[in-house]
């Protein structure tokens, strides 16, 4: 796996403390093709992005799966990565990708800490539109990567596992439009 890491910017010493933290070879596969996808979706907007942020942001956003895999393990996660001296922009990144931002009554509903989770720049929405796209991929519902793309509105609208709620779904479909709008111009 650390070869893998090489070839996208990953450092394999970030790839080692989620090992030391716990986290599962599995959730590690997954974090590392979230950072591949969101690396390559990055550089295909044509943005000026912070693509060190990108690739950690994404790297470190499934963290605190290696104490759960519930819902609080967005802010679990950002509590180990700020103990771990993970940058802030890092730790707020694995904090809000949770659902794609929450709002306060969100988070009052789901019983998270009442706070702001929106996602605020392209960094975030891109690391997020990356982790469902590479979900959409790992469970086979598409043939290919493009596929995943191309079909994400009608995926997450016939899924209630990607999309999970209206208000989830339109933040989805919003990063989505958005994204793919600076990838259509930057061609």
């Amino acid at each position: 796996m650390p070869q893998i890491a090489d070839l996208f910017g990953v450092a394999n010493s970030d790839v080692e403390m989620l090992r030391r933290a716990g986290v599962s070879e599995e959730d590690i596969a997954h974090c590392l093709k979230v950072a591949h996808k969101a690396v390559e979706i990055a550089r295909r907007t044509g943005r000026t992005l912070d693509m060190d942020l990108i690739c950690r942001g994404a790297l470190f956003h499934d963290l605190g799966k290696a104490k759960t895999h519930a819902i609080e393990h967005g802010r679990i996660g950002a509590a180990l990565g700020r103990e771990m001296g993970l940058p802030e922009p890092v730790t707020d990144i694995m904090e809000k990708h949770i659902r794609g931002g929450l709002s306060e009554t969100e988070a009052a509903e789901l019983g998270l800490p009442i706070k702001d989770y929106r996602l605020k720049s392209l960094e975030e929405r891109i690391i997020i539109y990356a982790d469902r796209l590479v979900d959409i991929i790992t469970d086979g519902v598409v043939e290919n990567e493009s596929q995943a793309e191309e079909r994400f509105a009608a995926i997450l609208a016939a899924n209630i596992r990607y999309g999970k709620n209206e208000l989830t779904l339109q933040r989805y479909l919003n990063c989505h439009k958005e994204i793919q709008g600076f990838m259509a111009e930057s061609s």
